[in-house]
């Protein structure tokens, strides 16, 4: 999709966005509420669950950076959001062990299929790091159970401010001890990349069709503002000489 070597001069790290980019958020939920619907012998539409949930996330951080809301992590928020929308669900009645378990299926999110194997190339050559929204404890959990091989876990919370705040990026850099320039973000969703760029990042688009949904896709298309473009982290390894 973007001509081999192309825009990856000066790179030495990479930050990749970790919901949707790197793990399937949605399908990981649907299977997660789909089992928890059998136990308990409960009629839900698991998928427009998922979306829900998922739809609640970027309001309850934009609460949070305007200073509605104190600070909290995505695990809080999380709750937030589940709290309101689970008796629209008919999951009202779940006491607080099962709210609690199922609040952890975010640490549970399984990888797309090329991830791990796109990240163990890229590691042979870069350092590769998460930079998510997502909590620490979050994000360390889901690369114990998904074998993610990070050589950081990088998180929003670690500088107190959420993507897209130029604070998280920075930081990332700073953490790492490299220049805004010698860092590329990596992901899946154009605000992010388009933030990251206002902020002197290298940027490198993985389209993901299918995080939506077989017939859902947002923002379709590689885009040419963007380093790089890729179809994959393998596709992506192979742009990136790695």
């Amino acid at each position: 999709m973007t001509p081999r070597g192309a825009g990856t001069a000066g790179i030495k790290a990479l930050c990749f966005d970790v919901f949707g980019t790197v793990v399937d958020w949605r399908g990981s939920l649907i299977r997660e509420v789909r089992v928890l619907a059998r136990a308990h012998r409960l009629k839900v539409d698991a998928a427009g669950f998922a979306d829900a949930w998922r739809a609640g996330y970027a309001p309850a951080m934009n609460r949070v950076r305007s200073g509605a809301l104190p600070w909290q992590h995505i695990d809080a928020l999380h709750r937030m959001i589940l709290e309101d929308i689970a008796p629209s669900f008919g999951l009202g009645d779940l006491g607080e062990a099962e709210r609690a378990e199922l609040n952890r299926a975010w640490h549970r999110l399984r990888p797309w299929p090329d991830s791990v194997r796109g990240l163990r190339r890229l590691k042979r050559r870069y350092t590769v790091a998460t930079l998510s929204n997502g909590n620490v404890s979050l994000l360390n959990n889901m690369a114990k159970n998904a074998g993610l091989p990070w050589d950081l876990i990088l998180s929003a919370e670690l500088f107190q401010h959420y993507k897209p705040d130029p604070e998280v990026y920075l930081g990332a850099a700073r953490l790492i001890g490299i220049e805004p320039a010698e860092l590329m973000l990596v992901a899946a969703h154009k605000s992010d990349l388009r933030a990251a760029q206002a902020c002197g990042l290298r940027t490198a688009l993985v389209e993901r069709p299918l995080e939506y949904g077989a017939n859902r896709h947002p923002d379709p298309g590689p885009d040419a503002s963007f380093d790089l473009n890729a179809s994959s982290f393998l596709d992506l390894a192979t742009l990136l000489d790695a």
